[in-house]
């Protein structure tokens, strides 16, 4: 039976009270892979609480943030859970992140799209994340999602879908690669994504794996690592968005080589997994101030 998009754009979320810590944004940043090098200050100012200048929150970090949970698999929602599939996340930030806080995360579907019967669906939902004292508005966090079992509905609904940014045709500025640990999956569900394809190889085996995958989420925070080192100085300060479309998994020990393109404020991004060459990101943007 198809989904009803008109029950999904008015589906009421609860919203969702977030306290964090300095311990909680440092266990982020490790999930991600800041901290290799231990002797490196700019990567210890987001993993150890006395660096000089004080502990930082990664800009990515707003993607756990007030975050909903799964719900996809509730009965009301009609959606085959399933075959659904994370397509693209992008993130806007209108301050930077404290290393500690409390905020409210309020989520909504703010967009459906027939792809067809036989080709599924897109859904877009964003989350306003403000902070929970001052009300201010911290960050906006937009994420896609391919419902492979549900075309079908007809048409188009609510917000549009941005056409995918265009990597610019010349060879990039520079590269950067950066390791994945072997239990990279199991640091980053610590974060609070559960999700047993993270973690436990018979569920990665029936989903068609060789073994867990790695968090597209952590493979986004990687490429930010990949700017921050390459581009910034490891000063997030300067970053105001970031897009993504996850293109391919990532496998934990996987080397993740970060090509990138820089014109002006805007920051354009490719990441491969480099032992395999499998792109697993692309058309990646990150805006600047």
């Amino acid at each position: 039976m198809a989904i009803d998009p008109r029950h999904l754009l008015d589906r009421a979320f609860t919203p969702v009270e977030h306290g964090y810590t300095a311990r909680d944004s440092m266990l982020y940043a490790l999930g991600v892979g800041l901290g290799a090098n231990p002797l490196d200050a700019g990567e210890l100012a987001y993993v150890y609480e006395g660096a000089a200048g004080g502990l930082r929150a990664m800009p990515t970090q707003a993607n756990i943030l007030g975050y909903a949970g799964f719900w996809a698999d509730q009965p009301d929602t009609g959606i085959t859970w399933r075959k659904l599939v994370h397509a693209e996340q992008a993130i806007v930030l209108h301050k930077p992140l404290a290393p500690a806080g409390k905020v409210i995360g309020d989520n909504k579907v703010v967009g459906l799209h027939d792809k067809g019967a036989a080709k599924g669906a897109l859904m877009l939902q964003e989350r306003r994340v403000t902070d929970a004292g001052s009300g201010d508005l911290l960050a906006t966090v937009t994420q896609t999602v391919m419902l492979r079992g549900d075309g079908g509905f007809g048409g188009s609904h609510g917000q549009a879908l941005l056409p995918p940014h265009a990597i610019p045709a010349r060879a990039p500025d520079t590269v950067c690669d950066l390791p994945t640990l072997p239990q990279a999956a199991l640091l980053y569900r610590l974060n609070g994504d559960f999700n047993p394809l993270h973690a436990d190889p018979a569920t990665a085996a029936a989903a068609g794996f060789s073994r867990p995958i790695l968090h597209g989420l952590a493979t986004m925070g990687v490429a930010m690592h990949a700017v921050l080192r390459t581009l910034l100085g490891y000063d997030a300060g300067a970053v105001r968005g970031m897009r993504v479309r996850f293109t391919a998994p990532v496998l934990p020990g996987d080397t993740l080589r970060t090509a990138l393109w820089r014109d002006g404020s805007v920051v354009s991004l490719r990441t491969t997994a480099l032992e395999r060459n499998v792109v697993v990101l692309d058309a990646g943007r990150v805006d600047l101030d």
